[in-house]
């Protein structure tokens, strides 16, 4: 029986990765919901990990690459990280790396020059409120965005 299980369970791991990478933490859970125990569980893991199809730096980089082209803050994505249970410690180097050639500054600005265009109608006040939470729900430093904000 526990050899089907091995099995199955890494049939499901496969069938999850090919949809999109994903966190090891992801796949325990999922196998977890499953109903696989503990000791399936981690022998599925490990195979995966030897086999490189589950790397947590990788999915780090690669998921924070996608949200970060969408674009979001380096604070959104270090919560959506978060709750994928990707290590703390990883998340913080990725974002360090891809903070290099990436000025929040500028996306912050870009995006509030496009939202106020959509606003024009609305008073002044109430526009520059919307940008504002606007920009902060995406995972901005609410610091910056009012600087930013100041500045237009």
């Amino acid at each position: 029986m526990p050899k089907k299980d091995l099995g199955r369970a890494k049939q499901i791991a496969f069938q999850l990765l090919k949809f999109r990478n994903r966190s090891i933490q992801e796949i325990k859970d999922r196998l977890k919901r499953k109903s696989f125990p503990d000791d399936i569980i981690l022998q599925t893991i490990v195979f995966l990990v030897r086999l490189r199809y589950l790397n947590d730096e990788e999915f780090a980089l690669s998921f924070a690459q996608s949200r970060l082209a969408k674009p979001l803050g380096f604070r959104r994505i270090f919560f959506e990280l978060e709750q994928k249970g990707v290590d703390r410690e990883i998340i913080e180097q990725t974002l360090e790396k891809l903070k290099q050639g990436h000025s929040e500054e500028d996306i912050i600005e870009k995006l509030a020059k496009e939202r106020f265009k959509k606003l024009k109608s609305i008073e002044k006040y109430k526009a520059k409120n919307r940008v504002y939470a606007f920009l902060v729900r995406r995972g901005f430093n609410p610091e910056l965005v009012k600087g930013v904000m100041e500045k237009l």
